[in-house]
């Protein structure tokens, strides 16, 4: 909850700074295969309540030594670097096959949530909504 807050709170800042010429950049970067999932994780004991949480998946990957973290860290922290001197800075980047997949699939989940509540979106609006001033251009009638 507190990541989707602070990446919420970044799109905001973002929009705000730009117009001084300041970027800001949200870093989404998948796994690493840093060496922590095999020396340092330590995963407690198993809560039975939690299995159906998405935080039981991060429990299974750390419990299971035979898989293999796809990113390298190397060129994980090159991509950060050269983002840096990007104009304009990208508001997010990610770097990670994994994180790329997983983000794909969630944004494709809420635009097909969205779309299938266009009709009612639409039937909100006022009757006269062509007669007073346009506040925002949609790219979509």
């Amino acid at each position: 909850m507190t990541k989707w807050g602070i990446e919420g709170y970044m799109e905001t800042v973002a929009q705000e700074v730009a117009v001084s010429g300041i970027g800001c950049t949200i870093v989404e970067p998948g796994s690493a295969r840093t060496g922590f999932h095999n020396r340092s994780a330590r995963v407690g004991p198993r809560i039975p309540a939690y299995d159906a949480s998405p935080s039981r998946r991060i429990n299974d990957i750390l419990d299971d030594t035979s898989l293999h973290s796809p990113g390298d860290p190397g060129k994980m922290v090159d991509a950060m670097i050269a983002s840096v001197v990007e104009e304009p800075a990208p508001l997010r980047l990610t770097p990670g096959s994994d994180s790329y997949k997983h983000i794909t699939r969630t944004l494709s989940t809420r635009l097909a949530q969205l779309r299938a509540q266009r009709d009612l979106a639409c039937s909100t609006d006022c009757a006269d909504r062509g007669n007073g001033p346009r506040f925002f251009q949609s790219d979509e009638s």
